[in-house]
């Protein structure tokens, strides 16, 4: 989510827009460096980008040019094996692209690795793994920690209050095998928070959920477009579309189909080097 501070039992979203105050520590995970955000830059552009899988060489995602803005909410739309997941993948770096390029605030991919928060499908989680709900929530301060330093009080209140935001300060010391779906969805998203992540990436979050969860994943993801942070969503969930994100991405055999601002819309998205709003007739098509 966007930068963020934190009281006592409250957590506070600040302008993404503001200047990144990532310390890098001193041992950082993997050796990353840090690049705060380009001034005026996109929150994330794909050009031109096609990806495949080394194991099989099949192209997954096939020559897609797209951007998305600062505290723009985008959902890319698609039955399985439309690609979305993949591009997901690749825009936080699990993927490496067989060509064209991904830039994140106007930076590589990676450059500063805690501005973005990936969260897979639910199903690719260890959910047996023995750990509290606590302990997974603050693995989104390890990118802040890196090896040597110890959570202090001030990450141990952002995982509080993000729990809190989320419905389930009550599970904090449950094992996570325990959580219903419902629960594990918002687990991820309190992880994701406490990260202070400015983009998030989200595969099928709302896949089989309550309607609660689904309330309260919306209103968290609101709040966070509203301090200029950015989301890029994969699902096949056409039932809250208009309510949930400004911009619809179509998307069969890893192509971008069809754009349609939603009701609502504030921006402006580039697709296939094609600007799209509003008033242009094309972006008003059937789902």
């Amino acid at each position: 989510m966007s930068d963020a501070c934190c009281s006592e039992n409250h957590l506070k979203l600040t302008n993404a827009e503001a200047e990144c105050e990532h310390k890098l520590p001193p041992l950082p995970y993997g050796g990353r460096g840090h690049q705060g955000p380009k001034p005026s830059s996109l929150a994330l552009e794909f050009h031109r980008l096609t990806v495949s899988y080394p194991s099989t060489k099949k192209i997954v995602v096939s020559d897609i040019t797209l951007s998305v803005a600062r505290g723009q909410r985008v959902a890319l739309v698609g039955h399985n094996g439309a690609g979305k997941s993949t591009l997901l993948k690749a825009a936080a770096g699990l993927i490496k692209p067989d060509s064209g390029s991904i830039s994140v605030y106007g930076n590589a991919v990676g450059d500063c690795h805690h501005r973005t928060a990936y969260l897979p499908q639910r199903s690719d989680v260890d959910w047996h793994f023995p750990i509290t709900v606590n302990d997974l929530v603050m693995t989104g301060r390890y990118v802040h920690l890196g090896w040597l330093k110890r959570p202090g009080v001030a990450d141990r209140q952002l995982v509080s209050a993000a729990l809190d935001r989320l419905g389930i300060g009550d599970l904090a010391q449950r094992q996570i095998a325990e959580l219903s779906g419902g629960q594990q969805q918002r687990a991820l998203i309190a992880r994701a928070l406490v990260q202070q992540a400015s983009l998030f990436l989200l595969d099928e979050p709302l896949n089989a959920v309550d309607e609660s969860t689904r309330d309260i994943v919306d209103n968290v993801l609101n709040d966070h477009a509203k301090v200029g942070g950015s989301v890029l969503v994969a699902t096949h969930d056409l039932g809250r579309l208009s309510e949930s994100f400004d911009v619809a991405v179509y998307m069969k055999d890893g192509r971008i189909q069809q754009v349609e601002m939603l009701p609502g819309g504030k921006f402006t998205v580039e697709v296939n080097s094609i600007q799209f709003n509003p008033s242009t007739p094309a972006t008003q098509g059937s789902r």
